[in-house]
């Protein structure tokens, strides 16, 4: 637990399980706010508990591709329960704003 549960890695694993495989660039995008420093430093993390499989192609630019691993993908149901989760919160604080918004009219 201590190893997946630092900022970000939760939410990179669920990244790749829903996009499959992605270059670092484009990793980057879909981990809005996230730091170049900060995303590598998880995938090597990722990458060293065998949670993610980095490739590497020698080309001119090198090409590096990110995907999760057998093991990874072993999250992929606990990563969709949690995801659920987090939009049914928050669709209940927008709603609970929405319902002081109108008790107070």
């Amino acid at each position: 637990m201590k190893q997946i549960s630092g900022q970000w890695t939760l939410y990179i694993l669920w990244v790749l399980d829903a996009n499959g495989a992605l270059r670092f660039g484009e990793l980057r995008r879909r981990v809005d706010g996230i730091s170049t420093k900060v995303l590598t430093e998880r995938l090597r993390l990722l990458e060293s508990i065998q949670l993610v499989h980095r490739q590497h192609q020698p080309t001119i630019p090198p090409q590096v591709t990110y995907t999760l691993t057998e093991r990874g993908k072993e999250l992929s149901g606990t990563l969709d329960h949690l995801y659920a989760l987090a939009v049914r919160w928050e669709n209940d604080r927008a709603k609970g704003v929405a319902d002081t918004k109108m008790a107070s009219l």
